[in-house]
């Protein structure tokens, strides 16, 4: 039974069945670029391109270039259960990637999953894969391509033809039926452009940081123990407590390292700030080499230096405390020696009794 859609409400996505394989120049190892295919419900226009995988940067990156190729936004995007978009498939309440899930928040659409086992659903994505297989890849199969760019300009090519070609039993084509029914019902493209985040969750150390790939950021130390949602960029680390925003930190990619924002940290923490790593290693070093590598190993053995400046500093200014304890009392200037009948000289002890 034919489905009907409204204009602008629908974009159904998927990749086709078919790869196309590319040579790289340089080895001549050959490896399979997949087809991500996107039609639009009511006009049947067609968007398709080749990418590298169907990993979630991939998946992401054909969607913006479907919204740019259309120059609007659908009220929803359809999907067939893919991994990269769907984590958990349900006929009632899918579990949607929250990477694909903050593309649609931006793009400010929503994602409707097809229904498991059910065909109709799709049927749509399908059709315009089994056309894109057939119209475009088919033409290409004997086509040696070099890049992912090279195979994309002969795609973009055929998809123009392929949306002006006239239907055969309906008036006009994918694109004219695309200009009168859906491009006006489309909503309008974000004024910012869509970086990729990337989302984790994590519990809070007890030294109030939180890891995204290697680094530490700071949070509010009350938060510790807790469990945080974390969408991260290229370029910004967020950090979120039941849909809150608690901390936002730029991206640092030094391993091992900690970005720490002091109102985050409790009172106490913070006259520590002063202090680095390396002037607590200086101020040791005056005292010995011993010291020194102590300080060194207490410094390695926390997860946060800021957790072993306490212990140090105890340390230095304990030998600090030896040292004025171990001064001679200062005497005063010398004065003669007292004389008297009863007080025998050194003179005196030195002779030797017979």
């Amino acid at each position: 039974m034919r489905q009907d859609h409204r204009a602008g409400e629908k974009l159904f996505v998927d990749y086709a069945g078919q790869t196309v394989p590319i040579v790289d120049r340089l080895t001549s190892e050959i490896y399979d670029s997949q087809v991500f295919v996107a039609v639009m419900g009511a006009s049947n226009y067609t968007f398709a391109e080749a990418t590298m995988s169907q990993k979630l940067e991939d998946w992401i990156g054909s969607h913006t270039r479907a919204f740019s190729f259309l120059g609007g936004v659908p009220e929803l995007i359809v999907p067939d259960n893919l991994k990269s978009g769907v984590s958990k498939p349900c006929r009632y309440e899918p579990d949607i990637n929250p990477t694909y899930l903050d593309l649609a928040h931006h793009y400010h659409t929503a994602i409707l999953p097809a229904r498991v086992r059910k065909p109709r659903d799709k049927a749509k994505a399908k059709a315009g894969v089994l056309l894109v297989e057939r119209w475009i890849l088919a033409r290409l199969r004997n086509h040696t391509f070099f890049s992912l760019a090279e195979l994309n300009r002969e795609i973009n090519k055929l998809l123009t033809v392929l949306n002006a070609k006239p239907f055969k039993k309906l008036p006009g084509s994918r694109q004219s039926q695309f200009i009168d029914l859906d491009k006006p019902a489309l909503k309008p493209l974000p004024i910012n452009i869509y970086h990729l985040a990337r989302w984790k969750k994590a519990t809070v150390n007890m030294d109030y940081h939180v890891e995204v790939e290697g680094h530490y950021y700071s949070v509010h130390y009350q938060l510790v123990k807790k469990k945080l949602d974390i969408p991260y960029t290229n370029k910004t680390v967020e950090v979120f407590h039941k849909g809150k925003r608690v901390a936002s930190h730029l991206r640092n990619y030094a391993r091992g390292h900690h970005t720490t924002i002091k109102e985050h940290m409790p009172k106490k923490h913070q006259k520590y700030l002063e202090w680095t790593p390396d002037r607590i290693l200086r101020w040791a070093r005056k005292i010995g080499l011993k010291t020194a590598l102590l300080a060194h190993e207490i410094l390695q053995s926390k997860p946060h230096p800021q957790q072993a400046y306490r212990t140090i500093l105890g340390i230095l200014r304990l030998n600090t405390m030896v040292m004025s304890a171990s001064k001679l009392p200062v005497t005063g200037p010398e004065t003669p020696p007292v004389t008297h009948s009863n007080i025998r000289g050194a003179d005196y002890y030195s002779q030797t009794e017979h």
